[in-house]
């Protein structure tokens, strides 16, 4: 019986898999009505093919993953991973915010749910190069935003070059609230992108405190270009599945790891 049940769920996930490469995306609901199991099954048949870096869960399902080192996905398909935990994350990154704190808030989705959480501030500047987050906060008529300028990344929605560079550096800054898109414990944080990266490198070089915004999925991998070792990084907020191994070699390095 047990050698059926594995040979049923193997040929099931191969079937996932078959969807999913010719849809681009699997919805965990479709998939329970199509197999005739639990959706607690299909959660575990995506989470183990996630493990195995055949997919990447988004909210409700999966979607396709490209098999590149320096994948960089659209800022609209990022916002739909790991979202319940990003959500978490934002909250309690925005509890480290003071009043009268000036800060850099990078690009990214995580980032993006921080600033959710900002409205009731009274008197804030925020310095920041992502078009989504400066749309966010036009709202907040308490808060001064200034844009750095450069050129706009379609894909993150953010603004890069020489003269985002330039002007930045005519900054100081009380913190910086970083996205990463990889975090190895023991070398640093990453992104897809060799410019922003560089970016990254200066808001960390103007800035008091760093603040590393990355929900657990982002940890043990690495991307194209190299932003900073761990010893630069004061504060990790992530969430529960960060492994006791990384946690603890964070807070060995003297890095401050919150759990959202």
């Amino acid at each position: 019986m047990e050698e059926s049940q594995n040979g049923s769920t193997v040929n099931r996930r191969k079937e996932i898999l078959q969807k999913l490469y010719k849809n681009g995306q699997v919805i965990i609901s479709e998939l329970s009505k199509e197999f005739n199991v639990s959706e607690v099954t299909i959660r575990n048949d995506l989470d183990q093919l996630e493990q195995k870096n055949m997919l990447l869960r988004a909210r409700g399902g999966a979607i396709k993953l490209e098999n590149n080192v320096g994948m960089d996905q659209r800022i609209s398909e990022k916002n739909k991973i790991h979202y319940v935990e990003k959500v978490a994350i934002g909250k309690s990154a925005a509890a480290l915010i003071n009043e009268n704190d000036t800060m850099i808030i990078d690009s990214g989705t995580t980032t993006a749910e921080m600033v959710k959480h900002m409205q009731s501030f009274k008197s804030l500047n925020v310095i920041t190069n992502a078009m989504n987050i400066v749309n966010m906060l036009s709202g907040y008529p308490n808060i001064n935003v200034i844009i750095p300028g450069g050129y706009l990344r379609q894909n993150s929605m953010s603004l890069i070059g020489p003269l985002a560079e330039k002007n930045l550096r005519s900054f100081h800054v009380d913190k910086v609230f970083l996205g990463v898109d990889g975090f190895d414990t023991r070398n640093g944080i990453y992104t897809p992108n060799m410019e922003e990266a560089h970016l990254n490198e200066i808001m960390i070089e103007i800035a008091n405190e760093v603040i590393v915004l990355a929900d657990s999925s982002k940890f043990n991998k690495k991307s194209l270009a190299f932003i900073c070792p761990v010893n630069k990084i004061n504060t990790v907020v992530t969430d529960a599945g960060i492994s006791a191994e990384d946690k603890k070699r964070l807070e060995d390095l003297d890095v401050k790891v919150i759990i959202a």
